[in-house]
């Protein structure tokens, strides 16, 4: 592992609104930020304006921020506005950089704002200085832990052991998971986050919770320490070995013995190989944008991709420490050397990287993709990959296309 002391050259979290208010169907996202914030919501996400979106910005003026108005106030006209036009179930209060440096308490508005309107809200950070983009979802989702039920109603008998998934998906693709784990024999009981705000999942000393992404480990965190949930870690089921690791681990926690799953992986392998002709020898740099990086990088490893670099912007070793470990088995499987890892990387030196290893594609941020392209790299954004469904047995071959797609073109 090397760390550099590159800033996070990622689109900014606030950007997780745009997956969030889709997952979560009865929820109203209010984004607390400056004008920058708004034209970035705009611009990346301004493909959904049609399908009048349940996500606002709360603009923040100069007297805001030289604190001649009052917050609490203005937050509260805006509440009552989307309360009386939506009637949303729970109100998220997504905060920026800027309300981070002028040190605006939402923390403390919430509750009082709560109790007098009578409607749930969620308080989450997402400021780019702190965190990359995917990790907007993991600040939400902290914070809807708090909001979870801590015991079933109407249980009194001894509660047996449950599983909780965490992390969102669109809902074909939970669905997918769910059916795999019911094939094992095991009952998901619920996911974080759910499809409406009523339904959020059980979460207590006798809940087995477990990841489907990398990005989520102060979920995790808050899960184990706040709630005494017991995390499965596992690898993320990211490709057919990702997918079989994840169920045959969550299996051996829950005492079942999978049936067909070698069987079942090796189906899917084989109906990757057109895809998987096109990758074999061909080498692969990942700038590091989105925190799927491990995963990918050790999905293509087994593709017979040569893996230069993972750049990454942020690595939590426990979180992932499954992944790393499949990593290195895949690795050694192969029979080639373990990639180098570089978190935070500095795109000066990866840039200078680039220009001597010439990968046959490198996966990276927007901001690289043109420049790169230029100097005759073949790139692909790594911010469709966030996008695209890339979970389980039966989308792996979304990955490939999408891995595939620069090197067909050219």
């Amino acid at each position: 592992f090397e760390c550099e002391t590159g800033n996070y050259h990622t689109f900014c979290p606030i950007s997780c609104v745009a997956w969030l208010y889709q997952k979560i169907e009865d929820s109203f996202f209010l984004v607390i930020g400056t004008k920058t914030c708004g034209y970035f919501l705009q611009n990346a996400l301004g493909v959904m304006i049609f399908a009048e979106p349940r996500y606002a910005m709360a603009e923040l003026e100069e007297a805001d921020i030289s604190a001649q108005l009052n917050d609490y106030k203005e937050l509260k006209r805006l509440c009552l506005q989307i309360k009386q036009d939506r009637n949303p179930s729970v109100i998220v209060w997504i905060g920026t950089c800027t309300t981070e440096i002028i040190k605006m308490d939402l923390e403390g508005m919430a509750p009082r704002l709560e109790a007098e309107i009578q409607t749930p809200i969620v308080v989450a950070r997402a400021n780019g200085l702190d965190y990359a983009f995917t990790q907007g979802e993991d600040t939400v989702l902290a914070a809807m832990v708090q909001r979870c039920p801590s015991n079933a109603p109407e249980q009194n008998q001894i509660e047996k052991k449950s599983l909780v998934l965490f992390g969102s998906l669109p809902t074909n693709v939970a669905t997918q998971l769910n059916l795999e784990l019911e094939r094992c024999g095991i009952q998901v009981a619920g996911w974080l986050p759910s499809q409406r705000y009523a339904d959020l999942p059980v979460l207590n000393q006798n809940v087995y919770v477990c990841g489907i992404n990398p990005f989520l480990s102060r979920t995790a965190t808050t899960l184990m320490r706040r709630r005494k949930c017991k995390l499965i870690s596992a690898p993320f089921p990211i490709g057919p070995d990702g997918t079989r690791a994840w169920l045959e681990k969550i299996c051996s926690v829950f005492n079942v013995a999978p049936i067909n799953l070698i069987e079942r992986e090796r189906l899917i392998w084989d109906s990757l190989e057109d895809y998987i002709a096109l990758l074999r020898g061909k080498s692969v740099f990942f700038m590091g944008d989105n925190l799927l990086e491990i995963s990918l990088a050790r999905f293509l490893v087994r593709c017979g991709m040569i893996v230069y670099e993972i750049g990454i912007p942020y690595l939590d070793k426990r979180f992932q420490s499954a992944e790393l470990q499949l990593l290195e088995k895949t690795c050694s499987e192969m029979n080639v050397a373990m990639p180098r890892i570089v978190e935070k990387p500095d795109n000066y030196n990866q840039i200078q990287r680039i220009r001597e290893l010439q990968p046959d594609l490198a996966i990276t941020g927007m901001a690289h993709a043109n420049p790169l392209e230029a100097r005759g790299i073949n790139t692909k954004w790594s911010v469709e990959f966030t996008f695209a469904q890339i979970h389980g047995f039966t989308n792996a071959r979304d990955i490939l296309e999408l891995v595939t797609r620069p090197l067909r073109r050219n």
